[in-house]
This record gives structure tokens, C-alpha cells and sequence, in this order.
């Protein structure tokens, strides 16, 4: 079913070995307490915080897990992280800060089990991940006041929606990185990749269309009850919460950012559909606004990947992380 092969791809994360623990230790760790909420955020610069110029905030996908988890591999200590990218390529001028879902640690080990608090699902929307990231950014502007030359967003799958959303609600950032997210609702991605089947005879016209009318029953259930957080689907960490906020087209959140944007995708992604994305430069052109940078990435996948033989993958997405650091620079 391809609803399973695009959730595979949805709740894939980054699994590195390339950050040491020293590069860890490094992280200073930061906490906001508003109305009995706590948001923990990290941070991490090659000099002192308040010799930098440039914020970047990054903001991962939607998986439940820690940042970071430890594990011991021939009686070696090894760090395994969600975040792809290789802090060799951050900027020496540059503050790199990520931020903790709700309810889940910086670190955890990984042969100890983690069980996912109810804080998470309660909290797993758009809204409120758009809104953990706005109190970071404002809390580092108030306490290094008209220090960041640069501010920048740059999210990931589920985080570039909400990149787009802080776009509408936080003036202060001056650049936009969106990667690997679409334009159009995630919802229609399901029906695309079934018609795809289809189109290349991989199922029948009979087949298909059982698969995409039962998806369209679930999402009038996930609809019907859109707060639920005991309810799921397309996996047992996507509770009915996530999915209808998660529900609002990108585009219309991007089409009202007036500051420069840069999206990339591959033309393999197997979670967004590459039409998807593609809404997105017709809409500004359409609305003849021209401060979006749109990049297409032959051959790669939803993390940047390029699979050379079955099983086996070259990792781009730190040559995808350079071309946006270099379209910043020249912003």
C-alpha cells in the first residue's frame, strides 16, 4: 500500500554517527517558562554566543524522538543524532539552534526505551510547534539585542510548514530555508502517489481507487475529530491532532513572507509529491512576487539522498545545506 511507503518517509529521521560528543557537550542548553509551558531549546557556535552575528534556527521533522541518543557500539561510545547537518559547514559567526518536541530530551540512550509523554501528542500541531519557535527566536533578540546581523528559518519536511507558518507571525527573520515540503495540503500527497501507481501500472484502476476512497474515509474521520490525541493514523506517533493542523496548505502561509525564501526539493522525494511543491513558484508568480528561490534536486530523495544501487545511498543533503548558505550570503 503506498499509504505505508509514504509513511515510511514521513517518519524517517536523520540516524548520523558524523557529531562527536564533544561537538554535543558543546550545546548550551536554554529553557522559557510562559503560562506553566516549558520550552528547551539548544544551542550551539564555535566562538562565544556573543561574538556572533547570525542566527539559525533549524527546525527538524516529525519524528518523536531525542536530538540526540547515545550508543555503544564494540565498547566505543558513539552519538547517533536526527539533525543531517555537518557542523563543519556552519559559519564561525553563526549561533545553530534547535528545539526539543514537547516533552522529549535533548539526550536519551539508545538501548534504553522512551516512552512518548502525553505532553507530545497534546502538542503536536502546527500551531504549537510555529509558536515554540517564534519564543525562541524572540527570547535570543531580547537577550542579544541588535546583535544578529542574520536571522534565519530553515525547517525540514514537517518543520519547513512550520518555517512557513512563523513567516506569517515573526518579522525578525531575514532569511527562509524550506526543504523538502509542499505546497499544497499533506493530505493530497496520499492520493498523488496512489495515481502514480496507477499511471505506471503498478496497481490496477480498481485497486487504486479502493485505496484512495478508504484514505478520503479516513481523513473525514481525522476531520470529524481533530483534536483527538489518542486517535491515529498513517502510524501510531501521528495522532488526529498532528494531521489536521497539519492539514493547512503551506502555500497559503509562504505566498504572505516578504522576506527571501529559498525551497528545495528532490525529484525522488517519496512524502511530498513533487507537484506539490511545484504549486508553490506558480503561485508566486502568479502573484508576481519575486523573492522566491526555488531549487529542484535531480535524483534525491525526501532527505537529500541519491539512491545509486538498491540499498545503497550517496548523502547530498549537506550539498543542498551549502547551496543555502551560499544563497544567504548572497541575499
Amino acid at each position: 500500500m503506498r499509504l505505508f511507503t509514504v509513511l515510511l518517509f514521513l517518519t524517517i529521521g536523520f540516524s548520523s554517527f558524523g557529531q562527536t560528543m564533544k561537538e554535543v557537550e558543546t550545546f548550551k542548553h536554554n529553557s522559557i517558562i510562559i503560562n506553566n509551558d516549558t520550552i528547551n531549546y539548544h544551542t550551539y557556535s564555535k566562538k562565544p554566543i556573543s561574538s556572533t552575528k547570525t542566527l539559525l534556527l533549524y527546525v527538524q521533522g516529525s519524528r518523536a524522538k531525542s536530538l540526540y541518543k547515545t550508543i555503544k557500539k564494540n565498547g566505543k561510545k558513539y552519538i547517533k543524532t536526527i539533525i543531517p547537518i555537518d557542523f563543519n559547514l556552519v559559519p564561525d559567526d553563526c549561533l545553530f539552534v534547535v528545539i526539543s518536541k514537547k516533552g522529549i530530551p535533548f539526550l536519551t540512550k539508545w538501548d534504553e526505551k522512551f516512552s512518548i509523554p502525553k505532553s507530545y501528542y497534546e502538542n503536536q500541531t502546527l500551531e504549537y510547534r510555529t509558536f515554540q519557535a517564534d519564543q525562541v527566536i524572540n527570547n535570543l533578540t531580547d537577550t542579544y539585542k541588535n546583535q544578529f546581523k542574520k536571522i534565519i528559518a530553515l525547517g525540514h519536511s514537517e518543520g519547513s510548514d512550520v518555517i512557513a507558518k512563523l513567516g506569517t507571525i515573526n518579522k525578525d527573520i531575514t532569511h527562509f530555508g524550506y526543504l523538502s515540503g509542499g505546497g499544497n495540503t499533506q493530505f493530497i500527497d496520499f492520493i498523488t502517489f496512489v495515481r502514480k501507481e496507477i499511471d505506471k501500472g503498478q496497481i490496477s484502476e480498481e485497486e487504486g481507487l479502493k485505496e484512495i476512497n478508504s484514505i478520503l474515509e479516513d481523513l473525514k474521520k481525522i476531520m470529524a475529530d481533530p483534536k483527538s490525541t489518542d486517535k491515529f493514523w498513517a502510524g501510531k506517533n501521528n495522532s488526529y491532532n498532528r494531521w489536521s493542523t497539519f492539514s493547512e496548505p503551506p502555500i497559503d502561509n509562504l505566498i504572505q513572507i516578504s522576506k527571501p525564501i529559498f525551497v528545495a526539493i528532490g525529484t525522488k522525494d517519496q512524502a511530498v509529491a513533487l507537484e506539490s511543491a511545484y504549486l508553490i513558484p506558480i503561485e508566486f508568480i502568479r502573484k508576481q512576487k519575486d523573492n522566491l528561490t526555488f531549487k529542484v534536486y535531480p535524483y534525491l530523495d525526501h532527505g537529500f539522498g541519491k539512491e545509486i544501487e538498491a540499498g545503497k545511498f550517496e548523502e547530498h543533503w549537506n550539498d543542498v545545506f551549502k547551496d543555502f548558505l551560499n544563497w544567504v550570503n548572497e541575499k
